[in-house]
């Protein structure tokens, strides 16, 4: 569900101290894009640019099961389908988050 080691390159790159602030922020465009998918969902072009972000914000977080999911969906919109199950990929995201959150300080304790 989580890649720790691209969590791990993420907050080396950008530095410890800094981690939570850039986590933060990424989760908070997240959460508007999700709320962004609903209204685009008749829309294939925009649904793939949606996707293709939030791909990209999953793959940064270590969001793997989610970014497969964004994938998938960015994939087919590209091919003029709309396949993805937005309800889905909010519970993937909620959940996801959670783990994340119950787990980053165990792992990443100073």
């Amino acid at each position: 569900m989580i890649d720790w080691t691209r969590v791990a390159e993420l907050r080396a790159e950008i530095g410890a101290e800094d981690f939570d602030e850039v986590a933060e922020l990424f989760l908070m465009e997240v959460e508007d894009t999700l709320s962004r998918l609903s209204r685009a969902s008749a829309d294939v072009t925009q649904m793939q640019e949606l996707l293709h972000f939030l791909k990209g914000s999953a793959l940064n977080l270590g969001f793997s099961d989610m970014s497969d999911m964004c994938s998938q969906g960015e994939s087919d919109a590209a091919n003029g389908l709309i396949t993805v199950d937005i309800q889905t990929l909010k519970d993937l995201y909620v959940q996801s988050r959670a783990f994340f959150e119950a787990e980053y300080a165990q792992r990443f304790a100073a």
